[in-house]
């Protein structure tokens, strides 16, 4: 299974990121270099989009845990969206769902 992650600027501020397919110790790296890339251009605000997300295992939620550090130390934030199935289940017994402020539904990325 392929890995992508695809972004794009949002209205009003800040950039939605969709991750499709199978977030594990051999992609995570991508991940983390798009945050980075992303960061490094000034982006504070990060929607990660995890509609098309099919598994995550513990080191893509450790990316996800370093990009909101990473959001958080320059003023923003990172939050995810759409997650369902497997994929919502490892965000809510992990305690991510909460720290991320995990909506279903996708948040203004300009809102705090």
């Amino acid at each position: 299974m392929t890995f992508t992650v695809t972004y794009a600027q949002q209205d009003g501020g800040g950039v939605c990121l969709r991750l499709a397919g199978e977030l594990d110790l051999s992609t995570a790296p991508q991940l983390n270099a798009a945050i980075d890339r992303l960061a490094a251009d000034g982006e504070r605000y990060l929607l990660i989009d995890l509609t098309a997300l099919t598994f995550c295992d513990s080191t893509g939620i450790a990316a996800f845990v370093r990009g909101d550090n990473r959001a958080s130390a320059d003023g923003g934030w990172l939050r995810v969206t759409g997650a369902g199935g497997r994929v919502e289940r490892v965000l809510r017994l992990t305690g991510l769902a909460e720290v991320l402020d995990y909506d279903a539904d996708t948040p203004n990325p300009a809102s705090p």
